[in-house]
């Protein structure tokens, strides 16, 4: 997860998922991939998967498809590379929740933390 300083306009101090906006010509799955190797320096242990995309509301008035990929990883937060914000750590599932979390994250980890999605990339990630 992102703690997330207090310099950008969308969700300031709040805590969210590594991420960005889809460049003019790219898919959404590569701008996944672009984006995490960005903001942390990691790469998926195996492919990144489509889990949902959420209708969000950054701005007034203004919804942006939001893609949430997942993939398995077995690194630690030792290795994370905090490309934007105050940093980028692996967070519990249990506590992920609990955190103030940007517009983003609250429409799309709720469904996602403890589903079968997840769990099956934990246990590759761990096993």
């Amino acid at each position: 997860m992102q703690e997330r300083d207090e310099f950008p306009e969308i969700d300031p101090e709040k805590w969210g998922l590594p991420g960005g906006h889809v460049e003019p010509g790219e898919e959404p799955l590569a701008a996944a991939y672009r984006e995490l190797l960005e903001e942390t320096g990691l790469a998926p242990d195996g492919p990144l998967v489509e889990v949902t995309v959420a209708l969000v509301e950054h701005r007034r008035g203004r919804l942006d498809a939001v893609h949430l990929y997942a993939g398995a990883t077995a690194a630690t937060d030792a290795e994370v590379v905090c490309g934007e914000g105050r940093q980028m750590v692996f967070v519990a599932p249990d506590d992920v929740l609990r955190l103030d979390l940007t517009a983003g994250a609250a429409a799309l980890m709720p469904a996602f933390v403890g589903s079968a999605s997840h769990t099956a990339l934990t246990s590759r990630a761990h096993g």
